[in-house]
């Protein structure tokens, strides 16, 4: 029996693909940047077909790539292009196995959408908090498997804080279990944050037990005009001091980016009678009572204005209203590719170097490619800074790309000396291979070599990626 035949024993002849090409979706990561082949697709519906699966793969020597939703930005979740490799989908292990309500803990299987684990947590009167702009596709498995982060680190942590167990299968497919409400077990090494962020690169995650909060019933979104990033910062300081409890999202957006968004993506509409260079746009949440909460945002902004660190400021009056504000940021990446190439960073640095960072690069940017737009926004709270570069006006697409090796080594060399990290919530993938080589101190790098080679000796889990 051959190896399809094989695989198409485990998953059934409805959940397996022959040899998909290039032009079939799931061999395609959203940018196009990046495009395989495979022997197989398969869409396993258990974590023991995963493991009938792995255990094939690890017998033949077949490499195999995990794909959640597919909404990864480094390439991490695509096959080569020798036609060689198994896809691993895990799209149809979506199943909600328990909601422990006293515990604030929910168990969810690896293709579950973001969103609907939100939903499902709300539908028991409970708040899962992580939240990205591609929730409503992305999945809990590559939410892991990447670290994701989203608006909401600032005041919850990224995906590692939220998780208190996975289950996961190895590479030769036994299945690791750590799954488990438990806020405190010191029995060993934490196997379970080793799996969140390898890129599916030390084991397959087929589920998860996740921390959940306190539903937060009173929400209030504000969108604040600033002189530039040094005012955002003095004003975040201002917000954690004031009403730290429940600062949840601390957000900057540049004018230029403003603007591609009221091009672009209609009918969205400018917050301010008249244009600003910086705006910040903040989130507050309470378990009850927005009233309280939202005189709390007003004092503290009108203090604000007093001092100097925002020039106006605008709070949503109804949930319509807040939607349109979020539109100003979430809708930047998707707007960018209007405006022709864009060259994408997504690093993090220290907060008291973002402004710094944002001045000098611009600079260097500018001085290697004159007439480029840089469009540097993100999550302050957590100096996480997606700087991104449009190309200039009346500039070839191609010829603006064909400049981001000078780019990359001028806006990452500027990110190691002020001791930030060349990857803050996208992952390494396939685009930063190189670059982590780099920069990783070499003691570090050699230790996730040795923990690579003990789980996967033969290198069958996703290879070509992180490592």
């Amino acid at each position: 029996m051959d190896l399809l035949a094989r695989f198409e024993a485990i998953v059934g002849k409805e959940n397996l693909v022959a040899r998909p090409d290039s032009s079939y979706a799931l061999m395609q990561e959203p940018r196009g940047d990046y495009s395989g082949c495979a022997l197989a697709a398969v869409f396993p519906k258990s974590v023991h077909e995963v493991a009938e699966i792995l255990a094939l793969c690890n017998a033949y020597g077949v490499g195999v790539v995990p794909q959640g939703g597919n909404t990864g930005l480094v390439g991490g979740q695509t096959p080569d292009s020798s036609g060689q490799q198994l896809l691993l989908s895990l799209q149809k292990l979506d199943r909600i196995r328990e909601i422990d309500v006293d515990s604030y803990a929910m168990t969810v299987e690896a293709g579950v959408t973001l969103a609907r684990a939100q939903d499902a947590a709300s539908s028991a009167d409970r708040y899962f908090p992580l939240s990205l702009a591609s929730e409503g596709s992305c999945t809990i498995g590559g939410n892991l498997a990447t670290n994701a982060g989203g608006v909401h680190v600032l005041a919850y942590g990224g995906a590692r804080d939220l998780t208190l167990g996975v289950e996961a299968v190895l590479a030769d497919g036994r299945i690791l279990s750590t799954l488990s409400a438990l806020r405190k077990d010191n029995t060993g090494y934490d196997l379970t944050r080793l799996m969140i962020g390898s890129e599916g690169t030390l084991g397959v995650i087929t589920a998860a037990t996740l921390k959940l909060f306190p539903l937060r019933r009173a929400r209030v979104a504000t969108f604040v005009a600033l002189a530039d990033p040094q005012a955002a910062l003095r004003l975040l300081e201002r917000c954690k001091s004031r009403l730290g409890a429940f600062l949840e999202a601390f957000e900057i957006v540049p004018r230029i980016g403003v603007e591609f968004v009221l091009k672009h993506a209609p009918p969205a509409r400018d917050p301010f009678s008249q244009a600003y260079p910086w705006y910040a746009l903040a989130e507050f949440a309470a378990p009850e009572d927005e009233e309280t909460l939202r005189k709390q945002i007003v004092d503290l902004l009108e203090e604000a204005m007093t001092l100097g660190l925002a020039q106006d400021a605008s709070i949503a009056d109804s949930l319509a209203r807040r939607a349109e504000l979020w539109r100003l940021r979430e809708a930047l990446s998707e707007v960018q590719r209007r405006e022709g190439g864009s060259i994408k960073h997504d690093v993090s640095l220290p907060l008291k170097a973002v402004p710094g960072f944002i001045e000098e690069a611009g600079r260097r940017v500018t001085a290697l490619v004159p007439g480029a737009r840089p469009v540097p926004f993100g999550h302050l709270g957590d100096g996480n800074i997606h700087y991104n570069i449009s190309q200039p006006v009346g500039m070839e697409k191609a010829a603006f790309l064909a400049r981001r090796p000078e780019v990359n080594a001028a806006v990452h060399g500027l990110v190691g000396s002020l001791k930030g990290s060349i990857s803050a919530e996208h992952g390494i993938g396939q685009v930063k291979r190189a670059l982590l080589r780099e920069t990783k101190d070499p003691t570090a790098l050699a230790a996730m070599r040795a923990i690579k080679a003990a789980l996967d000796p033969k290198g069958v889990l996703n290879p070509g990626k992180l490592l």
